[in-house]
């Protein structure tokens, strides 16, 4: 793919917001003198003179939220190019050890000095839709980005994955309706569920990095369902040597690996939730906006990305694959390159 440089934002004497321009017309502006810096993150010249009536074309942010990096891209939805993108990196995991260092510290201390100090444990109670510092800084920093897109160019819409996969698309008698069930995106969702439950390794060899599959714990020709409580992860080659054994029978050599299975098929996903409550924080914080959101899953960005046979990367995910709007597909043959951002939420 071409290493295109992201446009530039540009806003005129009074601060409103134009067209974003290719790097090489700045560069003449700014080298004439018409124009001058006006922010260096995102890259914003500012105009020496007022434009009346900015025939502005309609943009959309779309936002791929991620553990340790969230993709963001600027969508032109009169050409379906991409005229910015950029992957943000968060500072979570170096946030949670000062924590821990903070703790320890703090901790000691009470050891040390513990006269007419009152009792921690039971006196402190958390807001509703508290966050740790961890997750709370990816939803701040995403937001501020957020904010400076729309000061630097006119927005009308975003797009944003706001759960990793949906639950409601699984497997569940109790839902009725069977295209509902069983629609086009009812094996993504399910398989991005069963990856991340099961670690993106094998349930039987605990192989990693090779094709997996969807295996019935206990064989349907057994009496075995399709709850995904009977569903794991399997290779090729477990798979086929399982065949329709019961699981007891196939793993009775190996009566450990029999006993993680068993404890790990029926065990919800744990950290589902808690990915989930920072996509659906950062989006009550975005509702403020007044611009139409539009929601997405990672089963359907998975979707979007083997259809349009697009590589697994942060921007271009947010780009092509994050919601419904990607169809037709956005021509990313003109995407900017990626640029890394990794700043304090201000």
């Amino acid at each position: 793919m071409p290493n295109y440089q992201n446009y530039v934002f540009v806003v005129d004497t009074l601060g409103q917001p134009l067209s974003p321009t290719h790097p090489a017309r700045a560069r003449k502006l700014l080298k004439k003198g018409l124009a001058a810096v006006f922010r260096t993150y995102p890259f914003t010249i500012i105009l020496k003179k007022t434009v009346e009536n900015p025939g502005n074309e309609p943009s959309r942010i779309k936002l791929d939220p991620g553990a340790s990096v969230t993709g963001i891209a600027l969508v032109n939805q009169s050409r379906d190019t991409v005229i910015w993108a950029a992957e943000l990196t968060h500072r979570g995991d170096r946030i949670r050890a000062k924590l821990t260092a903070r703790r320890v510290v703090r901790r000691h201390r009470r050891c040390r000095k513990t006269r007419y100090r009152q009792a921690r444990f039971n006196n402190r109670k958390r807001q509703e839709g508290w966050l740790a510092p961890s997750l709370k800084h990816r939803v701040e920093t995403t937001l501020t980005w957020v904010n400076r897109l729309i000061s630097s160019r006119p927005i009308t819409d975003i797009s944003m994955e706001l759960v990793r996969f949906d639950t409601q698309k699984l497997p569940n008698p109790e839902i009725s309706g069977v295209e509902y069930q069983q629609g086009v995106l009812f094996g993504y969702e399910l398989r991005e569920y069963l990856l991340t439950k099961w670690q993106h390794q094998c349930a039987y060899c605990g192989g990693q990095n090779i094709p997996l599959e969807i295996e019935h714990i206990q064989p349907k020709s057994q009496g075995g369902f399709d709850r995904v409580s009977n569903l794991g992860i399997a290779c090729h080659k477990c798979n086929q040597k399982k065949g329709s054994q019961p699981v007891e029978q196939f793993l009775l050599p190996k009566p450990e690996i029999l006993k993680r299975c068993s404890v790990q098929a029926q065990a919800p996903l744990k950290n589902a939730a808690a990915v989930n409550s920072t996509r659906w924080a950062l989006f009550n914080r975005l509702k403020p906006t007044g611009l139409p959101i539009e929601i997405g899953t990672g089963g359907l960005t998975k979707y979007n990305r083997t259809v349009q046979g697009l590589p697994k990367t942060h921007w271009l995910d947010a780009a092509d694959c994050v919601g419904k709007s990607t169809h037709p597909p956005v021509d990313n043959q003109n995407s900017p390159a990626i640029t890394n951002y990794l700043f304090w939420a201000r």
